[in-house]
């Protein structure tokens, strides 16, 4: 991965606001958002390869016998991955590719490319969460207690991520998310074809 772009991992408990914190990142940070494949239902204010792609439990399990996948996890009772070739194929051409997934997708990739940057988003309580996730009226109570069990196993990983961002406003919370990246194409290890030029040189 080195010069040639990061993977930026976002995580955080359903409700959090992950999606529309992503929608908010600098356009001028030379991102590339991942779209993740599913089984769930679309929502009626989500897209069709704008915010997942949704396929049946057959494709799926197509794609991830395949070697497809980067990662997989089921929440639930339903799939989620992500798409293999595009993430590879825009971290090669330098960009920061966005990847929105739940904690153990985000711990198989760490596993798969050590450079992975891990961002664990959260609101500022564990009773906002609850509160949001009552306030968007797309579940269910059983799904919705579903979820705050979820969160409650999720928020103990978060000594596993390199950076907690609390999501208490959207725009300051993805400014948070844009100083990290900017931090991160400092580091010497994402600057050796530099590096190496200043060793290079003959004074």
């Amino acid at each position: 991965m080195q010069n040639s772009g990061m993977l930026i991992i976002i995580s955080g408990p359903s409700g959090s606001g992950k999606g529309t914190v992503v929608k908010h990142l600098g356009p001028e940070k030379n991102y590339a958002l991942s779209i993740s494949v599913t089984t769930r239902k679309k929502r009626a204010c989500e897209e069709e390869g704008k915010d997942y792609f949704f396929c049946t439990t057959e494709e799926f399990e197509r794609m991830r016998n395949n070697g497809e996948l980067l990662e997989h996890a089921v929440f639930c009772g339903k799939y989620y991955g992500t798409p293999r070739v595009y993430v590879e194929e825009q971290v090669k051409l330098g960009k920061a590719v966005v990847l929105e997934i739940d904690v153990n997708g985000a711990l198989q990739i760490k596993e798969k490319f050590a450079g992975a940057v891990l961002i664990f988003l959260m609101p500022p309580t564990m009773a906002e969460l609850k509160s949001r996730l009552i306030n968007r009226n797309t579940e269910n109570k059983e799904t919705i207690e579903a979820r705050l069990r979820r969160a409650n196993e999720e928020v103990k990983l978060i000594d596993k991520y390199d950076y907690l961002v609390l999501n208490d406003e959207v725009e300051s919370a993805a400014a948070r998310v844009d100083t990290i990246v900017d931090a991160e194409r400092l580091k010497p290890c994402r600057n050796l074809v530099i590096i190496n030029s200043f060793k290079g040189d003959v004074l």
